[in-house]
């Protein structure tokens, strides 16, 4: 175990051990990161991770730090948060000798906890476990979720709730409003010593470029357009897109009321709290913008405004174009699969023309937007073949879908790169399962009467959502209209 933090950063978090909750149970654990993490030992017995958090010398709590940082919510500038209810416990090495954080979701109270509890209930530890493992294997960058604790200690939200620890894994916890916070109180030291640490543990790469703060800012916006462009195009709304829940490495991050679209609703708001729509789903990629743009001030004592624009101007193109690749690899067109495919930009650029209509025909119907991707999947070669009927009958305007089926047919005849194993490509991008937020409440309610069978199939059938898994056909099932579009609130 590492405490490169939490020994080179001392000035800018606290030293805080993990608060034991009553009758601690280890109730789901994730053997296979463990075993990637190299600390699959943790695990050895039902006793062996809650001794390695609780007990006096446990190896888990002997530096854990709580640390400082400010955020813009909702637009405006909080100078008063920081790590309220979880704790770094340090970082390890995976296999591949890169460092990754260890940290407890639900450790109690620390320094800026604002008077609340520090605790995260069972409903909440719940819905991020599931969410950051079913992003992960979407091939969404995400944190990851190792471990979930259980206890019979009560805790008050809008009700009387379980609560639940978790352990998260992420390259580092450094968010955006780590840079903002000492930028905006003035504090130059602490400031440069943040800086120092990601490029000597994070961004090594860039430590000797010619302005090497320039160039961190740059991949920082450029890897936010890239996880943005697969949230938009697998119909992920994160919902508190505030910028103490952004990750320096480009990663989903601190889940609170998230949902995947059920009905393509370019303008949902998953998030109830959101009066204004400011984290509605079609509005991510431009908060992220305003999220990097906030980011920037931080640098400026670093870098030109004129190169701060420079960098932010990223953003943009690298958008557009991670969106596009996202949206032909779903229609079985990954510039990999063919050298004709990364030279014939005509033929492409055709069939994004034609992807943007096929979206638009979903928001036109109100569709399903996952069930939709993964029924065109099997009925691409129907189509090919010039049967559009087997898709058209899930369309209420018939006539507008299959004259899109018409001119999808003619360009699958006049271009070869998109038809060498077409429907096994695109149901190998076109998830069968998703994450639905009807789902997650069963399996919450279950979890909440000590039955954790549909968490554990959620993670079954989320971990290799691709495939048909026949034994669980209702897990992939749209919600019913009563189910539809549930909001939920950041409470956790």
């Amino acid at each position: 175990m590492y405490h490169n933090y939490a020994t080179q950063l001392a000035e800018i978090c606290s030293e805080v051990k993990p608060f034991p909750v009553s009758a601690p149970m280890l109730t789901i654990k994730n053997l296979e990161l463990a075993k990637s993490l190299n600390v699959a030992h943790l695990f050895n017995n039902e006793s062996s991770l809650i001794n390695a958090l609780f007990s006096p010398t446990g190896e888990l709590q002997t530096k854990s730090i709580a640390q400082k940082y400010g955020g813009h919510q909702f637009g405006q500038w909080n100078p008063h948060l920081g790590d309220g209810r979880g704790l770094l416990l340090g970082e390890v090495k995976n296999q591949q000798g890169q460092l990754i954080d260890l940290h407890l979701k639900g450790a109690g109270p620390t320094p800026y906890s604002r008077h609340a509890d520090g605790r995260a209930v069972l409903r909440s530890t719940i819905r991020e476990y599931l969410a950051s493992e079913a992003l992960h294997h979407l091939g969404i960058p995400s944190s990851r979720a190792l471990a979930l604790i259980t206890s019979n200690e009560p805790i008050m939200r809008e009700q009387i709730e379980k609560g639940a620890m978790m352990i998260r894994t992420c390259p580092s916890h450094i968010r955006f409003g780590h840079f903002e916070y000492f930028y905006h109180a003035n504090m130059p030291k602490e400031l440069e010593s943040l800086f120092e640490f990601c490029f000597e543990h994070h961004f090594q790469h860039l430590a000797n470029e010619q302005n090497p703060h320039l160039a961190l800012l740059s991949e920082i916006c450029r890897n936010t357009a890239i996880l943005v462009a697969k949230w938009q195009a697998y119909g992920f709304n994160h919902g508190v897109m505030n910028t103490d829940n952004m990750s320096i490495h480009g990663i989903t991050f601190d889940f609170g009321p998230y949902a995947f679209l059920d009905d393509f609703i370019p303008q949902y708001i998953c998030n109830k709290s959101d009066h204004s729509g400011r984290y509605a789903f079609n509005q991510q990629p431009s908060i992220a913008l305003w999220n990097l743009n906030a980011l920037a001030h931080s640098f400026s004592n670093k870098v030109e405004i004129e190169q701060l624009k420079q960098a932010l101007a990223v953003f943009e193109p690298t958008f557009l174009a991670a969106y596009k690749n996202e949206m032909l690899n779903r229609f079985g067109y990954s510039k990999t699969n063919d050298k004709a495919q990364t030279t014939n930009t005509e033929k492409r650029d055709q069939l994004a023309a034609l992807q943007n209509r096929f979206v638009q025909l979903l928001a036109d119907e109100f569709a399903d937007y996952h069930e939709s991707f993964r029924q065109l999947s099997h009925a691409v070669n129907d189509i090919k073949s010039g049967d559009f009927k087997s898709l058209s009958q899930h369309f209420r305007e018939k006539e507008a879908f299959e004259q899109w089926a018409h001119d999808y047919k003619q360009h699958l005849e006049q271009d070869d790169a998109c038809n060498n194993n077409l429907q096994s490509k695109m149901l190998g991008a076109n998830p069968k399962f998703v994450l639905r937020n009807h789902l997650m409440q069963k399996a919450i309610s279950d979890a909440n009467n000590d039955d954790f069978t549909m968490v554990q199939n959620l993670l079954l059938v989320t971990g290799s959502p691709f495939q048909e898994h026949p034994d669980f056909e209702e897990l992939a099932l749209p919600p019913n209209e009563l189910e539809k579009g549930i909001a939920l609130s950041c409470s956790s």
